[in-house]
């Protein structure tokens, strides 16, 4: 006989293995499962599509790109399920299944609920459509595709049925065929390339016969290089800045139109993140492809001067470009003779460059004066380039003292030098006695002379006079009657050779309407002419 104690004991022991049996099936239940066995599966389009995913927790799903969770095509209730209602159960739902709505479907535990558990649950989803094989369709425009010499890439032909059969061309007559190693067919993404070669690289079609029909999607590959044609900044180097002011560099990247680039800076401040950087790209030009790297920092500070370092790359091939940014705190202008302060230069030069050594920032305005007037009202021979002033066909009139200004004018900082400036003149000689003429002027014998030299120039001329003694030959004729081989001698008053000399005298003049330049005049008095000479 079983007693009450028995009795109880037994029921106790029945709800135990209730109990336990539960809880196993819940040990079971380690990730997501769905209703639809295997990994993949195939519906018509137009009909609708329903899965169930059951778990031991709450789950969401994700869906293909092409399917937006906002469609009102797209319903998913989330319930209880399972015994006493402790596990988590869903249904999606898609009415009117489309093509576009091919791809995977996963259901995954919003929290891992323990490591090494697997938390989702994937399957594919094939919405077949007769008249749409292709899930794209590129018929008229091929998409394009940057492929990599010895690198892998796919020809993304995906189809709508995983029993359509596709082949590869490459134009013009070319076939692709599949070995199942370098060559793959997944009618889930398309033809899988191990390994690129030049054979992949034109025009690719991929094209399918369904219902007695031909359709084709098209592909345009393009091997991708690494050359990289040139690297600039700008501005140039050095970049000046006063503090606060904005930092804007621009690095400026050209290469072949089939060349994809990585551009990276390096500068004082990168630590910090104190620069914005900004990317484009443009295409519109006919040489190739130029990208753009804009680097932004606002309101500068003397801790952002330094190098700045654009470095490109592109596969192997690397190249960079710096420049140097400077930061002063206020404006400023130093300004110091380039040579000395007094200057000289010759009259007849084409040009004549008077400059001087300058730094300021920001650049400051420039004007020059000469003997305190603005230079182009003293002359139209004189402009200005940079911190210099050019003076064309130098002139005796150009002698002066020249004044370079320096204004910032926001800023209130003014500098102003002053060099003079000397134009020397060659001297020149006036007498047509001295002068080389084809008929030398002949002296009575016996007689008193006096021969008188003029010049002018600056500074002002030294006078010398020279006896040459002349051979008489004794020919009729006035020409050549004076060897030009003979020693010629410097004369003074006290000199002993060839006719006497009574005295020499000079004189100095300025000449006003010269510009003040230095005219000299000599005197040589003979006493008495004793033979033929020359001077």
């Amino acid at each position: 006989m079983v007693s009450c104690w028995d009795t109880g004991v037994l029921l106790c022991a029945l709800l135990g293995g209730l109990l336990l049996t539960g809880s196993s099936s819940d040990s079971k239940l380690r990730s997501p499962e769905l209703n639809l066995n295997g990994t993949q599966h195939v519906i018509q389009a137009g009909k609708k599509l329903s899965i169930k995913c059951r778990g031991k927790a709450d789950h969401s799903w994700s869906l293909p790109e092409t399917v937006s969770k906002e469609s009102k095509r797209l319903n998913i209730t989330k319930y209880a399920c399972g015994r006493g209602g402790r596990q988590f159960c869903s249904t999606l739902t898609l009415t009117t299944a489309e093509a576009n709505d091919t791809g995977f479907y996963s259901c995954k535990y919003l929290s891992p609920t323990s490591k090494n558990k697997l938390t989702e649950s994937t399957i594919y989803i094939f919405i077949n459509d007769t008249s749409r094989p292709f899930l794209e369709m590129h018929s008229e425009m091929p998409e394009v595709i940057n492929i990599t010499e010895g690198r892998p890439f796919v020809i993304p032909c995906r189809v709508t049925s995983p029993d359509i059969i596709v082949t590869l061309k490459r134009f013009p007559f070319h076939t692709l065929i599949p070995d199942g190693k370098r060559i793959t067919w997944d009618s889930r993404k398309g033809f899988l390339i191990s390994n690129a070669t030049y054979e992949e690289i034109g025009l690719l079609t991929c094209e399918t016969t369904v219902n007695g029909h031909l359709y084709q999607t098209n592909y345009l590959t393009y091997r991708q290089t690494t050359t990289i044609s040139d690297v600039q900044i700008s501005p140039p180097s050095p970049v000046r800045l006063l503090r606060s002011q904005t930092l804007t560099l621009n690095c400026t990247v050209t290469t072949p139109f089939n060349t994809r680039v990585k551009i990276n800076w390096t500068y004082p401040g990168q630590t910090n993140k104190s620069a914005s950087i900004r990317r484009r790209f443009d295409q519109s030009s006919p040489h190739g492809n130029i990208f753009y790297s804009i680097l932004v920092i606002n309101k500068v500070q003397s801790k952002d001067k330094g190098i700045y370092t654009c470095h490109v790359t592109s596969g192997p091939s690397y190249r960079s470009a710096n420049t140097s940014v400077l930061v002063y705190d206020e404006p400023f202008i130093t300004v110091k003779h380039r040579k000395q302060q007094m200057l000289e230069t010759v009259a007849g030069k084409k040009s004549y460059r008077l400059s001087m050594k300058v730094r300021a920032f920001p650049p400051p305005e420039v004007a020059w004066l000469k003997d305190g007037l603005p230079v182009t009202e003293k002359s139209a021979r004189n402009f200005v380039h940079g911190y210099s002033l050019i003076i064309k066909d130098v002139a005796a009139e150009d002698t002066g003292n020249y004044t370079i200004l320096l204004s910032i004018n926001q800023s209130n900082v003014v500098k102003n030098l002053t060099a003079t400036l000397l134009v020397n003149v060659k001297p020149q000689i006036y007498e047509k006695v001295v002068s080389s003429f084809p008929e030398p002027t002949l002296y009575p014998l016996g007689s008193r002379q006096i021969l008188t030299c003029t010049t002018y120039g600056i500074p002002p001329p030294t006078i010398k006079w020279l006896w040459h003694p002349c051979n008489h030959n004794h020919s009729k004729a006035r020409y050549d009657f004076c060897s030009n081989n003979e020693e010629s001698f410097i004369l003074d008053p006290d000199s002993n050779i060839g006719n006497r000399i009574e005295s020499i005298t000079q004189r100095t003049a300025i000449i006003e309407g010269k510009n003040k330049m230095y005219q000299m005049g000599s005197t040589l008095t003979w006493k008495k002419c004793l033979r033929k000479e020359r001077t």
